[in-house]
């Protein structure tokens, strides 16, 4: 059986960061923009275009990029921006497109294949990105390929704030042209390498004899010809965004003592941040559970800008323990639960000391890794770890859902 004809849409948020910031400060339209940390370890998460021509890019160290453009505006305390206005486009995404893949806080993957039976996908995806520029604001491109690698590559060459559609059987004249390391995957010490060779364009990569790059590059160096030749498989994996992470604990004897309950909503806030690092995954919902003695159950959750940081999520934490808390009441079980998880791990904890943090709470990680996850826990956490080491409380467990619920 003849398969259908592929139809893969990339979608790309323009400047994210920087389109963010100018919507909620139009002053600073127009001007050498760059965010991120404001420290001497900070690092430059996105730039403007203005920015962009002193020869600023992303993850440069912010020294390096302030001797570049000494008079370039340093912002980046919109975290909580960012969130919102990715789950915007999310959910504008989520409304129209039969299947989707949220690759990072502003990029995606759409996969439209079949579509063509019923109307023009091209056409489709143009009123698609209308759409979100319509509600949100933001500047976005997309490119419409036959696969994930094309369109990604097509979606670079139509910014700012344009679209591309590479029709199939055109993908390798479309490529020949741009230079090798415009392929995703060719990173600075490949792309020296291959210049070495005389390889500078995607047209002289798929020109190569197959065994040469093999022999070069192993394995890889035949994945490279295929991609210089537009050929890629991968598939457009579905978007879940309602998984979660949870613990609870259920007492022994009824727990009153306020120092006890916030030493364990601190320490099981540790744990379940904890399994969220191991999986690469922020959290950008907290949800906090509690059981009193005749069984009633309430729970209260709130929204956040995306973290795996212990100390934002404890913080959030307690504030909803003491909202939700009957003051006084004995409490017979106490859950927190993380969900909203995604994979925007990097992009969007890329602020002030954060690159420091995250070092820190790897190094943290890795402690607990070779000798348990009770080898370090906080000044709060150590009440609870103290009264459970002599039985007084029982039954925790830790639970990953499908369900938001």
């Amino acid at each position: 059986m003849t398969q259908p004809q592929r139809y893969i849409a990339h979608f790309d948020l323009d400047a994210f960061f920087v389109s963010v910031e100018c919507l909620n400060d139009p002053s600073l339209k127009g001007k050498p923009l760059l965010v991120g940390g404001h420290s001497d370890r900070g690092v430059v998460a996105a730039c403007s275009y203005e920015a962009r021509k002193y020869g600023i890019h992303s993850a440069m160290p912010m020294k390096t990029a302030l001797r570049l453009c000494p008079h370039a505006t340093v912002v980046g305390n919109a975290r909580g921006e960012y969130s919102k206005y990715s789950r915007w486009v999310t959910e504008i995404i989520a409304g129209r497109a039969p299947l989707f893949e949220k690759a990072s806080i502003d990029e995606f993957y759409l996969d439209l294949t079949g579509m063509d039976r019923f109307f023009d996908p091209y056409q489709w995806t143009i009123g698609l990105r209308e759409e979100i520029i319509s509600a949100t604001k933001l500047p976005i491109s997309f490119a419409l390929a036959s696969n994930k690698m094309v369109s990604k590559i097509a979606t670079q060459e139509a910014k700012p704030n344009g679209y591309i559609h590479v029709p199939a059987g055109m993908e390798q004249e479309f490529l020949a042209p741009l230079k090798a390391n415009k392929i995703p995957g060719v990173g600075e010490h490949m792309w020296q390498a291959l210049q070495e060779m005389g390889i500078v364009t995607i047209r002289d990569l798929s020109e190569q004899p197959v065994e040469v790059l093999e022999r070069r590059f192993g394995k890889y160096g035949a994945d490279l010809w295929s991609r210089s030749r537009g050929i890629h498989t991968s598939e457009v994996v579905p978007y879940y965004e309602a998984k979660s992470i949870s613990t609870e604990n259920t007492f022994e004897e009824d727990k009153t003592d306020m120092d006890f309950l916030m030493a364990e909503l601190v320490r099981m806030t540790e744990r379940v941040a904890y399994e969220l690092r191991q999986d690469n995954k922020t959290a950008g919902c907290v949800a906090v559970k509690i059981r009193y003695p005749d069984f009633e159950t309430t729970s209260r959750q709130v929204t956040i800008p995306y973290t795996f940081y212990d100390d934002e999520l404890i913080a959030k934490a307690k504030e909803l323990f003491h909202k939700l808390y009957r003051r006084g009441q004995p409490i017979r079980l106490l859950g927190v639960r993380l969900s909203e998880l995604t994979g925007e791990a990097v992009q969007t904890n890329l602020f002030e000391d954060t690159g420091r943090k995250t070092q820190l709470y790897k190094a943290i990680d890795d402690v607990k890794g070779r000798f348990g996850k009770g080898a370090v826990v906080k000044a709060g956490g150590q009440a609870a770890e103290k009264d459970r080491s002599v039985g007084k409380s029982t039954s925790r467990f830790l639970r990953r859902s499908e369900e938001d619920g």
